[in-house]
């Protein structure tokens, strides 16, 4: 009989990046590069257990008005990962953060699939513009957080 052993090395620990994401306005730093994109963008952060962050996911690239968000795909990222906790982050390219009927309805949709895989789902941030027309930034409330607004209930 003739037997062959395969070597693999895996990771044991998900280096974070040092950021730590304990408010709306941390993941709204760290996205801060979408509050001028031209089209929607539906992404998320993946968290390690202290809720630094480990990775960031574009999940979708939508229209001007839009992006098509299945909890499949915005599971997939985390899942692979191993993350403890997500964000969910998106921007409103039209500037104005507020969310829509439907951005409420898919985030009660995560919430429920995130509970099925039993990985925390932190928050729901929009970003949107500075009423200026310049970036948000941590000084410049452009975005809405859907927990601290209580749109969801995240618990």
């Amino acid at each position: 009989m003739n037997y062959t052993t395969a070597m693999m090395q895996l990771p044991l620990v998900k280096e974070s990046t040092g950021e730590r994401v304990k408010t709306p306005e941390d993941a709204c730093k760290i996205c801060v590069d979408m509050s001028h994109l031209a089209q929607e963008t539906f992404q998320i952060l993946c968290l390690n257990a202290k809720n630094y962050l480990t990775n960031r996911h574009m999940i979708t690239l939508g229209l001007v008005d839009a992006s098509l968000v299945h909890p499949r795909e915005v599971m997939r990222p985390a899942i692979i990962e191993s993350a403890s906790a997500i964000v969910l982050i998106h921007n409103h390219p039209s500037g104005d953060p507020t969310p829509s009927a439907e951005d409420v309805r898919i985030t009660r949709q995560l919430i429920e699939a995130a509970k099925i895989v039993d990985i925390k789902l932190l928050d729901h941030v929009i970003i949107g513009r500075c009423s200026d027309g310049t970036k948000a930034t941590e000084n410049n409330k452009a975005f809405i957080s859907m927990r601290e607004d209580g749109l969801c209930d995240f618990s």
